[in-house]
């Protein structure tokens, strides 16, 4: 992970993890758990299972939340707080409803992909190293320029220049709670970086890298793994299938994984 300028303004800087790593980390939170629990690592990883694995992190999982005031299309929250664990809330239909059994899946793991990897900004006072050697190097070219403009123009910089950068990582404290709406759980922008980080983590805790690539290579055993397999495919089928299976996940889902994993084209 690294520290990056935070362009959405929630923070003023934020964490940058790449998918290599979001990969390593979410396979290892569900390997080490089910290792624990069963002493064996076993697919799909139960619902019940992923409900313990929010319930140790977080300070409440409601499961049976009205979230009707949020928006129809809101499935899942994360509320964090400066000195205790995050809470999580499901829209009570998904736990109801037998038909969106998958969809309280996928929503689970997305938030719980939010607690894992974004509560601790909640709980910063100063600025990481990164983020404060970094702004050093910037304000040491910001008053570079400052003097080349003064020379330009002895008046500037005589009013309050609000451009500048701040020293401290700020906390949102104006957005603590996010919402999360259908559209967003199984893959969101990139703009949207914590949205993306919790789709992409979602998908890696239910669908591990590891177990993955072994179901494309045994369906496909000439895969290099690096060009892409179209993804209408027979074989993609095949996969997708198994996936659904294996991982008790919807084809969507499956798809949205196969194709952020750069394994398959995405589909226009």
């Amino acid at each position: 992970m690294k520290w990056v300028v935070d362009n959405s303004g929630r923070f003023g800087w934020r964490p940058y993890y790449d998918c290599t790593e979001l990969d390593r980390e979410c396979e290892q939170i569900v390997s080490d758990f089910l290792k624990n629990k069963y002493r064996t690592i076993l697919f799909p990883l139960s619902t019940d299972d992923l409900s313990v694995m929010i319930e140790r992190d977080t300070s409440e999982l409601d499961l049976f939340a009205d979230l009707s005031f949020d928006g129809d299309d809101v499935e899942g929250a994360t509320d964090f707080f400066p000195h205790k664990k995050p809470a999580v809330k499901i829209a009570r239909e998904l736990s109801l409803d037998s038909s969106r059994y998958l969809r309280l899946r996928t929503t689970l793991a997305h938030e719980y992909g939010h607690v894992k990897f974004h509560n601790f900004l909640w709980g910063m006072t100063s600025p990481p190293k990164p983020a404060a050697d970094m702004i050093k190097k910037l304000s040491s070219e910001r008053r570079a320029v400052s003097r080349m403009r003064k020379k330009i123009n002895p008046e500037y910089g005589r009013q309050p220049d609000d451009g500048g950068l701040s020293p401290v990582l700020t906390r949102a404290a104006a957005q603590s709670t996010f919402k999360c709406p259908r559209g967003l759980i199984l893959q969101a922008p990139a703009e949207d970086w914590m949205e993306w980080q919790a789709s992409y983590a979602g998908g890696a805790l239910l669908m591990p890298l590891s177990s993955v690539t072994n179901m494309v290579r045994t369906n496909i055993p000439d895969w290099n793994g690096i060009d892409r397999i179209p993804a209408n495919s027979p074989s993609v089928r095949e996969i997708v299938n198994q996936m659904g299976q294996t991982f008790d996940i919807s084809p969507d889902a499956a798809q949205v994984r196969l194709t952020k994993l750069r394994i398959i084209q995405p589909t226009t």
